[in-house]
């Protein structure tokens, strides 16, 4: 017998890319619908996350960039959407022209008034967000992210396909290649600090591969290495991790990299600086190479003095990106928007830890 407290809710993410918004769109739907609600994902027909969607979410391809807004709506309607649920810019200004249900956007980037000021409500990814709406009328809840797991890839030993010895130190970093995850600084600071028999592998796709390639410069020492589903084994081949980004809410692959107990440097960014309070990472300045570099080569000086094998997990509380009560709150987040008469007057200050 159907569940009559069961939503339909509907996705939307219009990127051709698996990369962390996208991965967060598909991990929170196939939660979603394991809980028993109506979940369907609106997306391009050849993206990669209509491969990643299990078999409980109902996919609906759009073959082509145009009136993504009308037939987004008309979606929404034939299946009695209680929720529309946009994830990145161009899937949110879509589900603004949805007109059955609530709409929700999920602010993986930030607030932009144009994407977002018609949203009924709009979930924040870190609490600097949530007083940055300015004159936003809608409701309004910080609920943190986290790190969905990742399919399990047997593809090898990074550090074997790399040709490391033991004593070689692998600098790592995941992320889209452009110009806000700050790569070109990390490569630069890896030249400039790095001892030379230290190894940097960056794993992503993007705009600025060819870029980046330059900056590279032909050092046998950067490897940049695509993207790959081994995520996980690669971490666990890591000796540091590095997030060098100019602007980031809410990065996931900090999330993975806490996860495996790596050294971890971010540049003090919206999102790490929230993320790493209280933990044992080290944080430097956005887009000062110098600084990154120097953070580089003393925490792999220090990582030298101890053999890998002998190096004890870092124990990173995670416990506040838990991804049931997460889940859940998006969840009691939906029903709140849809009890409103309409667009909210008030918000809500709490963070994704209390109780909602």
């Amino acid at each position: 017998m159907p569940d009559p407290d069961a939503l339909t809710i509907v996705h939307a993410v219009f990127s051709s890319r698996l990369a962390g918004g996208e991965r967060h769109c598909v991990d929170l739907a196939q939660a979603q619908a394991a809980m028993g609600h109506r979940v369907h994902l609106v997306g391009p027909s050849s993206s990669a996350v209509r491969d990643a969607i299990g078999p409980t979410v109902q996919y609906h391809g759009l073959t082509l960039p145009l009136a993504r807004g009308l037939r987004l709506r008309s979606i929404a309607r034939d299946v009695g959407a209680d929720i529309s649920h946009g994830h990145l810019g161009p899937a949110c200004r879509a589900v603004a022209q949805v007109t059955s249900g609530r709409r929700v956007g999920t602010l993986h980037v930030g607030y932009k008034a144009h994407q977002h000021a018609r949203m009924d409500g709009v979930i924040c990814v870190n609490k600097d967000q949530l007083g940055l709406l300015g004159q936003y009328r809608g409701d309004a809840q910080v609920i943190y992210n986290w790190a969905p797991q990742r399919d399990v890839d047997d593809r090898g030993d990074l550090r074997a396909e790399l040709g490391l010895l033991p004593h070689q130190l692998l600098v790592g970093s995941l992320g889209r290649l452009n110009k806000a995850k700050g790569m070109d600084l990390l490569i630069a600071a890896f030249r400039a600090s790095a001892p030379r028999d230290a190894v940097l592998a960056i794993l992503g796709e993007g705009e600025e591969l060819a870029t980046l390639q330059r900056l590279a410069g032909g050092d046998a020492r950067i490897r940049l290495l695509g993207y790959r589903t081994d995520v996980n084994a690669a971490l666990h081949a890591m000796d540091l991790f590095v997030s060098p980004s100019r602007e980031e809410a809410f990065p996931l692959a900090i999330l993975e990299a806490m996860r495996a107990g790596l050294p971890l440097i971010a540049t003090a960014t919206q999102g790490p600086l929230e993320m790493l309070a209280n933990q044992p990472a080290q944080i430097v300045p956005i887009g000062d190479a110098s600084a990154l570099g120097d953070a580089i080569a003393a925490s792999l000086s220090t990582l030298r003095q101890v053999p890998r094998h002998l190096r004890e997990p870092i124990p990173y509380d995670v416990s506040a990106f838990d991804r049931t009560a997460a889940v859940e709150r998006v969840i009691a987040f939906y029903r709140r928007v849809m009890s409103h008469a309409g667009l909210a007057g008030g918000r809500s200050s709490a963070p994704a830890t209390s109780a909602h």
